[in-house]
């Protein structure tokens, strides 16, 4: 097939949702796929090239940071992505359109099924799903409801990487169409078998709901020799310095690190333990990059964590700093039964989440869809 692959994020932009856009396009490229990728511009990222086989167009926007996109900046990338997509259609046969991001991407989907009847797929990613996050877009997602329905009905499909994205998504209809199909990762991104160092790792976006405030809480009255590492860029970020500095606590901040630094290799190759305290998730691809490097893993319970994970980690409250602290103390004397999470977290990555698993099961969904002639 030729698909025309919508998403806003596409790295070096964005976070998890970015990095799964750019393995599912690379993976399907390998199946024989062609995919063309319609993104967002930033500075001095070339308009069009080509990464590993995949076609991506980058259209002017006025984003502001690498990390993250706030809804105004949104709005303009839809219009300004209209003439390109328009253009590309005329240039190329497509069979069918890909959207990543209900919000904004499935709207651009919508207005280009309706100009030319091209049919349109979703991935759902977490936050543009109603009910979600409790920190970003509620009031976008009231004012936009209407709109939302819209957009989602005209799908063909809304596939949702974890169970708990797809219950959201059917609280709003029932009736929308869905599939799960969980999120993947390049199981050789990171080497699990490198000697590892007496450190705690938390690599997130620095949001409230990301209950990295727990961590720092649980580390207060915490007797341990481990250093604590937090990578991540975003608005609760001050918040968190500030509450380190309160405390005097010995935490080193990293900011922002792109995913394909050296920086960002050692500290996931070499640390023993991974906290992720997240409030609410749809399926993280932090999770399986501290799956890939073999770290004993903490995370929270009735979130999508789980889903991810499965047996392979302690699990905590969401927002509960004691719990944290419990599993933490845990880890730490126990060095034996840490190597061994970490080897079974390891285990289950190589099981479940290899994207030529996941890109096939997109592929079957491809082929499925009835894809009938659309006007050019």
């Amino acid at each position: 097939m030729r698909i025309l692959t919508l998403s806003y994020e596409f790295p070096p932009l964005g976070g998890g949702g970015a990095k799964v856009v750019y393995g599912l396009a690379k993976s399907l490229v390998r199946g024989g796929h062609t995919i063309d990728v319609v993104t967002m511009g930033y500075h001095g990222l070339p308009k069009r090239e080509i990464i590993d086989g995949i076609t991506v167009y980058r259209v002017p926007c006025i984003r502001t940071r690498q990390s993250m996109c706030y809804t105004p900046e949104m709005l303009p990338y839809i219009f300004s992505a209209i003439p390109v997509v328009t253009r590309l259609m005329k240039k190329h046969q497509y069979d069918l359109n890909h959207s990543h991001f209900i919000f904004p991407d499935g709207i651009l989907a919508k207005v280009l099924h309706k100009l030319t009847g091209l049919p349109y797929v979703l991935t759902a990613h977490g936050s543009d799903v109603p009910g979600y996050n409790p920190d970003r877009f509620t009031t976008q997602h009231k004012v936009f409801a209407p709109m939302w329905k819209r957009v989602a009905h005209g799908s063909r499909c809304i596939v949702c990487p974890s169970r708990s994205i797809e219950s959201l998504i059917h609280a709003c209809d029932p009736t929308i169409r869905t599939r799960v199909i969980p999120n993947g990762i390049n199981i050789d991104r990171f080497n699990p078998n490198r000697p590892k160092l007496n450190r705690v790792l938390i690599v997130t976006r620095m949001f409230e709901r990301k209950g990295v405030q727990y961590l720092l809480k649980a580390l207060e009255n915490l007797d341990h020799h481990y250093e604590v590492h937090v990578v991540g860029d975003g608005p609760y970020l001050k918040t968190l310095r500030g509450q380190v500095d309160e405390k005097n606590l010995d935490v080193t901040f990293w900011g922002f690190l792109d995913n394909q630094s050296q920086e960002i290799r050692e500290l996931y190759e070499t640390s023993r333990i991974f906290v992720f305290p997240s409030i609410a998730e749809n399926f993280p691809i932090v999770l399986l990059e501290a799956m890939a490097a073999g770290m004993a893993i903490i995370t929270t319970e009735g979130t999508g964590c789980a889903e991810v994970v499965g047996k392979s980690a302690l699990f905590i409250k969401t927002r509960d700093s004691e719990s944290i602290q419990h599993a933490l103390q845990r880890l730490i004397v126990d060095d034996e039964y840490c190597t061994q999470l970490g080897k079974n977290a390891r285990k289950r990555l190589e099981g479940h989440f290899g994207w030529g698993s996941v890109a096939e099961q997109y592929s079957e969904l491809f082929k499925k869809i009835e894809l009938p002639l659309y006007s050019r």
